[in-house]
């Protein structure tokens, strides 16, 4: 299991660096009252990596009374007490998310009940001018042979995980919401370039093929409905959009269902608030994108997509541990697009598999066949060919998350 124990790793830099700045720039975000403050600052002080090299604070449980305490309660029941640097990377990082939106009075009540601590963050990032540059690079897309349409629009959902918002904050407190295309830590790449392009597995034919030219592939269930389970709003949630009409106008899905946060979860996660913001950013813009925008917005008022969320998606939990009815859920789908870092951590465990273990082996759990799109972030990896991950770790280097790298996985 990844924890943040060793002080060299990614994780302890998360825990160490990232959270304390995030606290920063949420508390000057908001004109919070004093006691919501004050309430961020316990939580800084709490989740402090000390200047003596040890955790400054003990992990508490969430105040008597609070929403869903009982469910918290059973998850952190192992961990309360414990040092945040010891206990398992996954739930660290998810239950600081849920103690910061108590501390900020999200789930009330309260006159500051519902309000979205990031979304000053997420606004900014659709104002940028990479989300304009982005949508005007949507009119080069028809031009372009059919094989390489499908190749752009899924590589701009692929790439477009490094739109990441938590992966931009920094320790000085600046959150890069314009970067260009290229760099990293930027959003999807432009439709003349090759998207495969530090692509370290790449099972994208395969997907394709299981699709067919109009419609999924024969499946038990007959199944004709594609899901995707949606990891960041702004510029990753926009390309998302853009191939959920790619795949509802060439009839490779009939209908479509995007799953999305029930409530902030992770700085940049996606909820049905960021859902309507980046439609209406798409249908706003001039050209292709505006054409696409259109479509979506007449396919979620007719029902060919549907937006939904779970619980389940905020919870600590591996994938393999989903509910009954999200299973069921999912048992529909002809394919299930699982986007982003956390994600595919919780699709495979967050923990330290050996690189080359088969990604198929990991998920057979899951109850239909899927598609993961995942730029890396974490340390997590599986899935690779051994001459590649040779190839990687003799290159050195952050390849496991410095978010250069991404795999496009899939399994029938």
């Amino acid at each position: 299991m990844i924890t943040s124990a060793d002080p060299d790793s990614f994780p302890h830099s998360v825990l160490a660096e990232r959270h304390p700045a995030l606290i920063r720039q949420v508390r000057d975000a908001f004109p919070y009252p004093p006691d919501r403050q004050q309430a961020l600052d316990a939580l800084a002080a709490e989740t402090a990596w000390s200047a003596a090299g040890t955790a400054a604070g003990r992990i508490a449980p969430l105040p008597a009374g609070a929403h869903d305490e009982a469910r918290w309660g059973r998850w952190g029941r192992p961990y309360v007490g414990q040092s945040w640097f010891e206990v398992p990377f996954l739930w660290a990082e998810s239950y600081f998310y849920r103690r910061l939106l108590e501390a900020v009075g999200h789930f009330g009540p309260g006159p500051w009940q519902g309000v979205d601590p990031f979304a000053p963050f997420k606004r900014a990032e659709l104002r940028g001018a990479a989300v304009a540059e982005e949508l005007a690079a949507l009119d080069e897309v028809p031009g372009l042979p059919r094989e390489e349409q499908d190749r752009a629009v899924l590589g701009g959902a692929l790439w477009g995980n490094r739109a990441d918002l938590g992966f931009r904050i920094s320790a000085g407190g600046g959150t890069d919401t314009g970067a260009g295309t290229g760099g990293e830590g930027g959003g999807g790449r432009g439709a003349g370039e090759d998207a495969r392009d530090g692509v370290i597995v790449d099972d994208a034919d395969r997907f394709w093929r299981h699709l067919g030219p109009a419609g999924p592939a024969s499946t038990p269930s007959g199944a004709t409905a594609l899901h995707l389970v949606a990891d960041n709003a702004g510029r990753e949630l926009i390309p998302d959009l853009i191939l959920l009409d790619h795949l509802l106008t060439t009839g490779r899905a009939a209908t479509a269902v995007l799953h999305v946060k029930p409530y902030p979860y992770f700085v940049s996660d996606a909820t049905t608030a960021d859902v309507v913001d980046c439609l209406r950013r798409i249908t706003e813009a001039p050209g292709r994108a505006g054409r696409i925008g259109a479509r979506l917005w007449d396919a979620m008022t007719s029902g060919r997509l549907a937006v939904r969320d779970h619980w389940f998606f905020c919870a600590p939990l591996p994938y393999a541990a989903m509910p009954d009815d999200l299973r069921a859920d999912l048992a529909q789908a002809a394919v299930t697009v699982f986007k982003g870092d956390l994600n595919y951590r919780r699709l495979v465990g967050d923990r330290h598999h050996p690189a080359t273990t088969p990604f198929a082996s990991l998920t057979s759990y899951a109850p239909s066949p899927l598609l993961a799109l995942r730029t890396l972030k974490s340390d997590v990896a599986v899935g690779l060919d051994p001459d590649v991950l040779a190839d990687l770790e003799r290159d050195g280097g952050a390849w496991r998350t410095g978010g250069t790298h991404a795999v496009v996985q899939f399994r029938a």
